[in-house]
């Protein structure tokens, strides 16, 4: 009596967990540019913030995670901002990445193209936005996530 309800359950679950899963997105260009933070001199390759870049006169959002603003309603959200643009920076210039889109990328409402990246590890997929959110450097932007929530307790 109860299994159709168990199925039904289970097969949700599974859709769930598969959608949480970032997609290719299409092709991937592989990369192994050094970033520096945006204002230090030196590369037309920048860091803007903890989920945003600059490739020349391009602008990258990165898309899975989403990080605290640099310029946040407090202080702790200002702080864990500045410790995630140098962890996006540290993780950029560690070892090569690839960014998905190929040539003509989806773009937000600013006309930043929208890219997932991730890098192969020990022959595992390491997906920069995993490793942004399990840093507690951002957080998932998906489907029900809710406001961010960067200054309770502060």
């Amino acid at each position: 009596m109860f299994a159709p309800f168990l199925a039904l359950a289970l097969f949700g679950a599974l859709g769930w967990y598969l959608w949480q899963i970032p997609s290719s997105g299409g092709d991937w260009q592989q990369s192994s540019a050094q970033f520096t933070l945006c204002g230090e001199k030196g590369s037309g390759q920048c860091v803007i913030d903890g989920d945003t870049l600059a490739i020349g006169r391009r602008k990258v959002r990165l898309a899975g995670f989403d990080a605290p603003e640099l310029d946040g309603t407090c202080e702790a959200e200002r702080k864990l901002a500045q410790r995630a643009k140098a962890e996006l920076r540290d993780w950029l210039n560690a070892a090569p990445y690839a960014l998905d889109g190929g040539d003509d990328p989806p773009r937000d409402k600013y006309g930043r193209e929208l890219r997932a990246a991730r890098r192969l590890v020990d022959g595992k997929e390491q997906w920069l936005a995993d490793h942004m959110i399990g840093a507690g450097l951002a957080r998932d932007n998906g489907w029900g996530s809710g406001p961010a929530r960067w200054c309770e307790g502060s």
